[in-house]
């Protein structure tokens, strides 16, 4: 009997992540989930789940980002997929340049950048053993088209689908890197804010398929990528045709 995969996803107390991972739980996989708030939220999708564990961790800090990953291969003994979910953003517009401020730019590259760094490259020795490892990075739509929460959190998405170019060639053929982008995406935490709303109903009136995307339309894009065997290096829109428009 082939043993059961283990994944890690990063950010996935909620939204997205919750659904990636509860989606790869359903696959038959083992998952390791993981914020660095929400932790009883976290334990509690656990718990729900077929085989699952959660694990309290800060990922833009180097030494939790380590601790996270040393933690799901001491609970399951191996590594096979890590989902790179956690992200952070502002939401500032793109012509009040003054607000962004240094900080603004450190606490957002800080995780979505530095931080999914630091996982994939803790993670890449045991990925590495798995035979048939995988990294997938949830990006953005905003990392190609000028669009946004805000200038910081496009720039961190475009740094974001670089670096998965840029693993996807440095480690193959023992691990596949690729992205997923989504546009914009309803989740607990986007539908009660103004400004998802607004952009919300900018979606449903100008794109191909004329609706926001969910956290479920991700989490099954993630599981597509994972079956495609000869994909690397790819980012895969997730957007409903947003970026033809």
């Amino acid at each position: 009997m082939t043993e059961q995969r283990v994944a890690l996803v990063t950010g996935s107390s909620s939204g997205i992540g919750a659904a990636i991972a509860s989606r790869l739980s359903a696959e038959g996989m083992r998952v390791v989930l993981n914020s660095a708030r929400s932790a009883e939220q976290g334990r509690e999708l656990a718990d729900s789940l077929a085989d699952a564990h959660y694990v309290q961790a800060d990922i833009s800090d180097v030494d939790q980002a380590n601790r996270l990953v040393e933690a799901a291969v001491e609970r399951y003994g191996r590594l096979d997929v890590l989902v790179n979910c956690a992200g952070t953003t502002k939401v500032i517009p793109h012509s009040d340049i003054a607000a962004v401020t240094p900080e603004v730019w450190q606490r957002i590259l800080g995780v979505n950048v530095i931080g999914t760094w630091q996982m994939s490259a803790a993670a890449a020795p045991h990925l590495a053993k798995s035979g048939a490892g995988n990294i997938v990075n949830i990006s953005s739509v905003a990392g190609s088209r000028p669009v946004g929460s805000s200038i910081p959190y496009a720039v961190s998405k475009a740094a974001i689908d670089h670096m998965t170019r840029l693993l996807a060639n440095a480690l193959g053929p023992d691990i596949r890197v690729n992205s997923v982008a989504p546009a914009l995406t309803e989740t607990p935490w986007t539908r009660d804010d103004p400004f998802f709303r607004a952009v919300a109903d900018k979606v449903r009136q100008g794109t191909p398929l004329r609706r926001v995307g969910t956290d479920t339309d991700v989490a099954e894009a993630v599981l597509a990528v994972l079956r495609m065997d000869h994909m690397t290096g790819a980012v895969l829109p997730v957007d409903g045709g947003a970026r033809l428009v």
